[in-house]
């Protein structure tokens, strides 16, 4: 049997990000793909023109109806938009016990959109934190969960550290928005910390980026690889896709789901950190 997997997240009309861009993902990585609906946007590569939350009993309706009938191996969440859909989302991830829970703590669009009430951050801290696997911040979204500032590899590391004591198992604080040669994420567990590393790619071509690394972990995950191997696959994939970029859009255009399987695989480079 295939594994079944399920994304909670907001809808991207432009297709780059959001449901679509997990379901692409999924589809790649050979899981079958079931979602829940939370947001619809009006988005294409130059920003996000409208955003509608779907309202919360039509969510609960579509997580009941997901976990009564499929096995799921693994889910993701994206962008949960406020605090009530946060709470609807917690609660059905305890009564349908889903496991392999990946958190992508969308907050943010590429063209500068607010994707989360300020209001539903505490509840994503408190609520879906505790449950997550894995939980995948980039640097703006690990400063807003943490409340801390982050410039050096110290502060990422103290971020990383306050994260893992909300609950969440895994750390995996992504580089996207660092400088330098080195596409660099931060992974820590509750015993050790790693630098995950590939060569940076300088392409306007990213849009999806944090949605599609999330998916593609959560199918590793659910096809059986361990965090760290699920991992450095979901880096391989996310490197495809932005390195074989579509030029689709005049501004930030999507990823290239199809690339993973077509290309040749990037090396990732893991090296364990001696920390705490």
């Amino acid at each position: 049997m295939r594994p079944q997997v399920l994304t909670i997240a907001g809808s991207d009309s432009g297709g780059g990000a959001g449901i679509q861009a997990d379901l692409k993902t999924f589809q790649e990585l050979g899981v079958f793909g079931t979602s829940v609906v939370t947001a619809v946007t009006a988005q294409n590569t130059r920003g996000v023109h409208g955003v509608e939350a779907v309202s919360a009993d039509l969510v609960a309706r579509q997580l009941d109806a997901v976990g009564s009938d499929f096995i799921i191996s693994a889910c993701k969440t994206g962008m949960l938009f406020n605090r009530e859909l946060i709470d609807i989302v917690a609660d059905a991830l305890e009564q349908h016990r889903f496991q392999n829970v990946v958190v992508d703590p969308v907050m943010i669009a590429k063209g500068g959109a607010t994707l989360l009430e300020r209001d539903a951050v505490t509840a994503l801290r408190t609520r879906l934190l505790p449950m997550a696997t894995v939980v995948t911040p980039n640097i703006p979204e690990a400063e807003v969960l943490t409340g801390l500032t982050i410039c050096t590899f110290t502060d990422r590391l103290k971020a990383a550290e306050r994260l893992l004591s909300y609950g969440a198992n895994v750390v995996m604080l992504k580089g996207g928005h660092l400088d330098g040669p080195l596409a660099e994420d931060l992974v820590m567990t509750k015993t050790d910390t790693f630098r995950m590393v590939t060569p940076r790619l300088l392409t306007k071509d990213t849009h999806g980026t944090g949605c599609t690394f999330s998916a593609a972990l959560t199918a590793e995950l659910a096809n059986g690889h361990t965090v760290m191997e699920a991992a450095q696959k979901a880096k391989q994939f996310i490197h495809s896709a932005i390195a074989h970029g579509l030029q689709i859009g005049s501004g930030h255009g999507p990823t290239n789901h199809w690339a993973y399987n077509k290309h040749p695989k990037e090396v990732v480079s893991i090296e364990s950190i001696a920390y705490r």
